[in-house]
């Protein structure tokens, strides 16, 4: 794999390869198991695939949680050499190469603005958008992965493809997890140990929930939910059952629409740690 910071070495070598596919994952570092299972799909599908490295001021609307953000790239490195191949790429830019000048865009994504994420990080997703479509216009890729931990993530970018008329296509990937259920996220590392015992304990609540579902209304079982992790100290954000397209809440089985996909979303802080799941609900 080549290691490249500058564009215009990214550029020369893209066309010094000339791909017939460019498959593209964007990270900003801290790598773990769930990010390589979105790499290990963009090479088995690519002729070259690019890595992006790059913690993204724009969409922390935390300053603080920025800087602690943790920066381990010699250690992503070392993890992503056995999954990449010589012409692949990770590109690792400063600042100044995503932003050379103030972003100062702003982009619309209607509902999804008004729900989960964006009501308790504001402006965190315009500052996603602004990125990705940088990334996008420099890499050129024919399609990018994406986890599906990041939910709500995934129906912006998708959004902004739409917005901006990108041919890019969009390749979601399932959650990777822990053996004891906790779904991988680059700040698992910062949970204190207490904590990190009880953490399975917000998809087996999430699980729980779904199979309820079944027998019980939304209401009562978002009830559920709010009791359990408050009885065992967590701090509950939202929990909202969306549709996986326009993330329109629903609150009653009443108004579930046959053939749609819907999701339980789930944040709670865990202490001081922001943590998010998700998980797809089957009423048949």
């Amino acid at each position: 794999m080549k290691v490249i910071n500058t564009i215009k070495e990214l550029s020369r070598q893209i066309r010094k390869s000339n791909p017939s596919v460019t498959g593209f994952v964007p990270t900003m570092g801290a790598l773990h198991k769930g990010h390589l299972s979105l790499v290990k799909r963009a090479v088995r599908e690519s002729n070259v695939t690019i890595v992006s490295i790059y913690i993204n001021p724009a969409q922390f609307n935390d300053k603080e949680d920025l800087k602690k953000y943790p920066r381990t790239l010699e250690e992503d490195l070392k993890l992503l050499r056995p999954e990449l191949r010589e012409n692949d790429i990770v590109f690792t830019p400063e600042d100044k190469e995503i932003y050379p000048v103030e972003d100062k865009r702003v982009f619309y994504f209607g509902n999804l603005e008004n729900v989960m994420e964006s009501l308790h990080r504001p402006g965190h997703f315009n500052g996603v958008a602004q990125v990705v479509s940088r990334l996008f216009e420099i890499v050129k890729p024919d399609f990018a992965v994406f986890g599906l931990k990041d939910f709500q993530q995934v129906a912006v970018i998708k959004e902004l493809i739409r917005q901006q008329h990108y041919k890019i296509k969009i390749i979601e990937t399932p959650i990777i997890r822990e053996p004891d259920g906790l779904a991988m996220s680059s700040r698992n590392r910062f949970l204190s140990p207490a904590f990190r015992k009880k953490a399975p304990l917000i998809y087996h609540t999430i699980y729980s929930a779904v199979a309820m579902i079944r027998d019980s209304d939304i209401k009562e079982t978002a009830e559920y939910v709010r009791k359990n992790l408050l009885e065992n100290g967590f701090q509950l954000e939202y929990f909202e059952i969306v549709d996986n397209k326009y993330l329109t809440p629903v609150y009653s089985k009443a108004e579930m629409k046959k053939g749609w996909r819907y999701f339980g979303c789930i944040a709670v802080k865990a202490g001081k740690i922001r943590l998010i799941d998700n998980i797809e609900i089957t009423l048949s």
